[in-house]
């Protein structure tokens, strides 16, 4: 079977069991600190996926790496995934969880790079203009990338606003080389 297929279906009833309990956001942040843990340090995944470990051993390293607050419903979760010997797919459920939380809530994902740090007020005026065209809540990023130049970047869904000085020069001279 499918990965990607598998990933879904245990996010989709790990989020209906959550709803169901009032502990989809907890489990959300769970997923979120479980799934940065597996990009961070990837030692957990072979780790995870070592047949010469224990499962309560695995248990154990999966709930220090979901969070300090790791909530029953997770922990029963990830029991779940290694008793049916699934734990090679915990990365990606966390990341489907995550998807599919976002959009029950209706949660857009926005970043904003700038040529230098913006102001919090800069930043909060940036993620209402995204929210009031998503019609939702959004998180929202912020990076710095000097080599900008001037201006920013936003980004958000399938979006994306390049007004800094490097986009406009790079379309000023593939105007030129028409």
């Amino acid at each position: 079977m499918d990965l990607g297929v598998i990933s879904v279906r245990y996010a989709r009833a790990l989020l209906k069991g959550a709803v169901a309990g009032n502990q989809e956001d907890e489990v959300y942040r769970d997923m979120q600190i479980l799934l940065q843990n597996y990009i961070a340090v990837p030692e957990l995944r072979l780790t995870i996926e070592n047949p010469m470990l224990a499962k309560e051993k695995k248990q154990e390293v999966l709930e220090i790496a979901s969070g300090k607050n790791v909530t029953s419903l997770t922990k029963h979760f990830i029991a779940l995934v290694l008793k049916e010997d699934r734990e090679t797919a915990l990365q990606f459920m966390a990341a489907s969880y995550i998807t599919l939380y976002r959009k029950h809530k209706n949660i857009t994902c926005g970043k904003l790079i700038t040529a230098t740090a913006v102001t919090q007020e800069v930043e909060t005026k940036m993620k209402q203009m995204v929210e009031n065209r998503t019609q939702g809540s959004v998180e929202f990023n912020t990076e710095v990338d000097e080599g900008l130049i001037g201006g920013f970047i936003l980004e958000y869904d399938d979006c994306r606003m390049d007004a800094s000085v490097k986009g406009k020069l790079r379309s000023i001279l593939s105007e030129l080389k028409k």
